[in-house]
């Protein structure tokens, strides 16, 4: 049975959580505060945690960033009272894959955590059908899919699963223009509406990370009216 870890401090939020997951099938675990959250986590090994945001003794931002600190790359779906542009960017940067404001619909985190299982099932498979390493070059950039691994002029890059999931995406389809939705679609897996600034939150991750200058992208452009394309320099 599938395990996600549930952590708020908000007994009614975890109540109806439980309920609704475990109604989809997946065994539930939950912690009240941010210390034992993070120990579960590491403890449990959830394929999923939903975390929220305002926790005792240690901040849903703390343990998100404790867990990347760790290397553990389980998806982390942040929840948030605060609805303000700057908390959403500060939880995807600390390495969070998606975030959802409260007051939020119990049947709308359950999709979301099926996305993130459904994509992370689908990867691990990829992953198992492969009988040589792939490996994608653009002059000094270097990306390793099965070793989830950025190389930049021979320096180790650091990802979080979201961001390296959606460079691969867009390598994968080079030279192809990529709307937002389709990149939600794609990426998160999401089979509803969803907030499309996720997106652009990671487009600009991933600028600040592989490019020389993020404000004039060699890789990654923007296509006004449309999306996003990558594309390999030229020489």
């Amino acid at each position: 049975m599938r395990k996600v870890l549930v952590v708020d401090d908000e007994s009614s939020i975890v109540t109806l959580l439980k309920y609704n997951l475990e109604e989809a099938g997946f065994e539930v675990i939950t912690a009240s505060d941010g210390l034992e959250g993070l120990n579960k986590a590491l403890d449990e090994k959830p394929e999923v945690i939903v975390l929220d945001w305002m926790l005792p003794h240690m901040d849903g931002m703390e343990v998100c960033k404790e867990l990347r600190l760790k290397k553990v790359q389980i998806p982390i779906i942040m929840l948030t009272a605060k609805d303000e542009e700057f908390d959403k960017v500060l939880g995807l940067e600390l390495g969070a894959d998606d975030y959802m404001t409260k007051p939020f619909s119990p049947r709308e985190v359950t999709a979301r955590v099926k996305a993130m299982i459904r994509r992370s099932s689908i990867s691990t498979e990829h992953k198992q059908e492969k009988t040589k390493e792939e490996m994608y070059t653009f002059g000094t950039l270097q990306v390793f899919p099965e070793r989830f691994e950025v190389l930049l002029n021979n320096e180790v890059i650091e990802f979080t699963p979201k961001e390296f999931e959606l460079l691969v995406y867009l390598i994968e389809n080079k030279n192809r223009v990529l709307t937002r939705d389709q990149l939600l679609s794609a990426v998160w897996n999401y089979d509803f509406a969803g907030d499309t600034r996720i997106v652009d939150v990671h487009i600009s991750h991933l600028r600040d990370k592989i490019e020389e200058n993020s404000r004039k992208p060699n890789f990654i452009k923007t296509i006004r009216g449309l999306g996003y394309k990558f594309e390999e320099p030229k020489s």
